[in-house]
């Protein structure tokens, strides 16, 4: 296949429209291990959407008089917007922000379905192939589990914003394994692990707080099928090979910290309350500078500054491209940090939550 950076024969792939290699006599028997382990683990993480016993969607919370997040995660409400609202505005205009970004999040969800689907149709390794429909069904349950939140806090989600919507296009539509699996599994699975964590850290609203450590029981190990690829490909890579993949991942991060949240992409929202969106971002401007979106990015549930862990760790970010994230982020930082990312600990918290309550449930064949 044109495109084409495959170093370990696992991710061999054809083109999507050609299903006669899957039916290759040989290729049943030849089937990698690599993924067996977080195949197998799949029982301990299982969660049902539509099941109380795992989630009560019915959990009380009055949108009306209560910020789903604080008031400083808010950039426009530590702005002079906040002057122009009153206090039942602010807390609508922080409502609407996070429902933006939960509608963003169900987006997401809804292109890791869509990408893990169609890895189904182009890896040739059943092992790898059997790992990504395991992910195509527990995405899934997070497209039915964020839709279910929005729908019970807002009653819909808002519509994709172009940056996202334009990323996850790319990354769906892309015959290329490397840009499914380095775009999906390290880049946006990375922003999603911060941004549950961020939620699950800050939020006021305990049914989002449990959604997202549920998710997140599942995208760890998402995060972690990437992480296979990254140390079996990576290393392996050729200068010039090396280079289409960093800087290609250098575009997407680029893409993601300057439009993904930006004020553009939100003025859905302001018209609302009657506020001009241009006016908006200046607004945010005059208090929101380059230094402070490089304070923020020294948070460790900062979902950019997960993503250039993630890069980084993966091997992904030399000498090369390191001053594009260094403007940012300190690297000799991350440099020194563990492998664990951020969201891991929340994770295994939720896998021993849930083992308490599977082991309770019939298992198929007992009586």
């Amino acid at each position: 296949m044109s495109g084409q950076i495959t170093i370990d024969p696992i991710y061999n792939a054809v083109p999507s429209d050609d299903f006669p290699p899957m039916l290759d006599v040989n290729r049943y028997g030849e089937r990698t291990d690599a993924f067996d382990k977080i195949i197998s683990a799949t029982h301990d993480h299982f969660w049902d959407p539509l099941d109380d016993a795992y989630i009560d969607f019915s959990t009380p919370f009055d949108i009306n008089t209560q910020m789903i997040m604080p008031k400083e995660t808010v950039p426009e409400l530590n702005s002079a917007v906040a002057d122009k609202l009153d206090e039942g505005q602010q807390i609508r205009l922080a409502n609407e922000s996070v429902r933006w970004g939960v509608s963003g999040i169900l987006h997401g969800e809804q292109g890791a379905l869509s990408l893990s689907a169609s890895l189904c149709h182009i890896l040739l390794d059943p092992g790898a192939q059997e790992y990504a429909s395991n992910q195509t069904r527990e995405e899934a349950r997070h497209v039915t589990a964020f839709s279910r939140y929005i729908q019970v806090r807002f009653g819909s989600p808002y519509p994709v914003g172009n940056a996202l919507g334009g990323l996850l296009k790319e990354l769906v539509g892309a015959e290329e394994v490397y840009k499914k699996l380095v775009g999906m599994q390290m880049l946006v699975e990375g922003l999603a692990m911060g941004a549950f964590a961020n939620f699950h850290a800050k939020t006021n609203d305990p049914l989002l707080k449990r959604l997202t450590q549920l998710v997140m029981t599942d995208e760890a190990f998402h995060h972690k099928f990437g992480k296979i690829w990254a140390d079996r490909t990576v290393p392996q890579l050729s200068e010039k090979e090396h280079a289409i993949v960093e800087d290609w991942a250098a575009k997407c991060f680029e893409t993601v910290l300057f439009n993904l949240v930006n004020i553009r992409q939100k003025q859905v929202i302001y018209d609302q309350f009657g506020l001009d969106w241009e006016w908006v971002r200046d607004a945010c401007r005059e208090v929101y500078t380059d230094k402070d979106r490089r304070d923020a990015l020294k948070e460790s549930t900062n979902i950019f500054r997960v993503l250039v862990k993630t890069l980084l760790k993966s091997g992904i970010i030399t000498d090369r491209t390191r001053p594009l994230y260094a403007h940012w982020i300190d690297m000799d930082e991350i440099d020194g940090e563990s492998e664990d990312m951020v969201g891991y600990a929340i994770a295994d918290e939720g896998i021993e939550y849930l083992k308490g309550i599977n082991q309770g449930r019939r298992v198929i064949g007992q009586k």
